[in-house]
């Protein structure tokens, strides 16, 4: 056997120099400023700075959601950046970027989410140019046609008394913002900052987010390319729905698959369906799932008031240990979850269709890497500048997705924020210069060196916008 050998001695001391840690992070900064973001937040706040003097409130806002990309909770957080001025330059104090946030008032929200949509048209035409353009959606191991977005709200807790937050459903106490991303790529498109008292299946909360994310879908992809939009039982309300349905007069291929709720009616239709008409459920990857199966009640429900063409499917599993299940779940022996969906007969089967509304699932995993990147706590008492927040939260969590479909390549085009904190965001270099040149120097055995070495690479590459 050989013997456990102890780890080197250390003598630690706080006099280093030239050396950076979050060197990753300039990554994100960079493709701010590629993508155009940085001077079309400028622009946007170009009112907060009167003088022309201090630091440019939009590169202010870039750094904030940099900030909050690479794992920051705090405005405080922004001192990493700051006391890094080799690697991000200038950085607002927090003081400077507190008056930044009071100074957003709503005007000033609406030109953040038009330069964000700006930066966006950028990125994706940077996309098509470098890349295959926007990746595919996939379900049941086939890609979805167009885009997939998702909408869904979260409780977010509160610890003290902030503006406008109130009592959860759940007995807690905080926001209860709804949110939409595009499950192609992870962009978070759109979010609405609510009260914690605020309804699930508020049906204007629905349509003031979903208009605001198809606002940032650059025009060429909204027109003319199908958009499925995909909820919970909470984006059933029948206003709603129409509103989906009537986007199609405005030019944009809209179809809907959302979860409704099992009703006394429902639950009458699926005790008199014949064992004949249930089907074999899939899973994600298309394979037969096992103890699941599917079915069609259109027809056996009515669905006065949604729009025509209105379908409702079922699928019915055995329950996994620790499932929650009603009484009629339980007196049925099967677990039992309906949607409703008005994507035309021919266009898939009913095993698709269901595999395809259950990978609304995904938006659960956006949310919980969300609530890491700046939205899941709230840095001020007052509303306004909590909305300003979970804008640049957006951004941050935008930042990473361009990252991940411009420059990362494999297991990291994919990988949540923390495996990408870890791995790249968070790696330590270090500074220095020759041939009148800033040096930034990775580890030679850092594992991912050469990932992160390679993002940069592809970031040169990336073609500019015309000015």
């Amino acid at each position: 056997m050989h013997p456990t050998r102890s780890r080197p001695k250390l003598v630690v001391s706080a006099d280093g120099h030239g050396v950076v840690s979050h060197a990753g992070s300039r990554l994100l900064a960079d493709l701010a400023d590629v993508t155009g973001l940085t001077s079309a937040f400028t622009d946007a706040l170009r009112r907060l700075r009167p003088r022309g003097t201090g630091h440019d409130p939009g590169r202010i806002a870039v750094d904030l959601a940099v900030m909050l990309a690479d794992g920051g909770e705090a405005i405080s957080d922004l001192a990493l950046l700051r006391d890094q001025a080799e690697v991000f330059g200038a950085v607002a104090s927090t003081p400077t970027a507190w008056r930044l946030l009071a100074g957003i008032d709503s005007a000033g929200l609406s030109r953040l989410r038009s330069a964000r949509a700006t930066a966006r048209e950028v990125a994706w035409l940077q996309a098509a140019e470098t890349r295959e353009g926007i990746p595919t959606a996939r379900a049941g191991g086939r890609d979805l046609p167009g885009l997939v977005l998702d909408l869904d709200a979260t409780l977010v807790t509160c610890h003290s008394e902030k503006e406008q937050a109130a009592a959860t459903y759940k007995r807690g106490f905080g926001y209860h913002p709804l949110l939409c991303f595009l499950d192609n790529t992870g962009e978070a498109l759109a979010a609405v900052l609510r009260p914690g008292n605020a309804g699930s299946n508020t049906a204007a909360d629905h349509i003031t987010v979903l208009d605001q994310a198809l606002a940032q879908i650059p025009d060429a992809h909204r027109h003319g390319t199908p958009i499925l939009i995909r909820a919970d039982s909470a984006g059933g309300a029948k206003a709603f729905l129409g509103h989906v349905r009537a986007l199609r007069s405005r030019g944009i291929l809209t179809h809907f698959s959302v979860g409704y709720a099992v009703t006394e009616p429902v639950r009458q239709a699926i005790r008199a369906l014949p064992e004949q008409v249930w089907h074999p459920a899939l899973e994600q990857d298309g394979t037969l799932r096992e103890g699941a199966e599917v079915a069609e009640l259109t027809g056996m429900i009515d669905l006065a008031g949604y729009p025509d063409g209105t379908r409702v499917i079922v699928r019915r599993e055995r329950p996994h240990p620790g499932a929650q299940l009603s009484l009629f779940d339980l007196d049925e022996g099967m677990r039992h979850q309906v949607f409703l969906t008005d994507t035309p007969y021919g266009e898939g089967s009913l095993q698709h269709l269901e595999v395809r509304h259950r990978a609304h699932a995904r938006v659960e995993d956006r949310i919980r890497s969300g609530k890491t990147t700046g939205f899941g706590r709230f840095p001020s008492r007052h509303f306004r500048i909590n909305a300003a927040w979970l804008e640049l939260a957006l951004t941050g969590a935008d930042l990473l997705a361009w990252a991940q479909t411009l420059l990362l390549e494999g297991e990291l085009a994919t990988a949540e924020p923390k495996k990408l904190r870890y791995r790249l965001l968070h790696t330590a270099a270090r500074i220095t210069r020759g041939g009148r040149r800033l040096h930034l120097r990775i580890s030679a055995t850092w594992p991912w060196r050469n990932e992160l070495t390679g993002a940069f690479v592809r970031l040169t590459a990336l073609p500019r916008p015309a000015t």
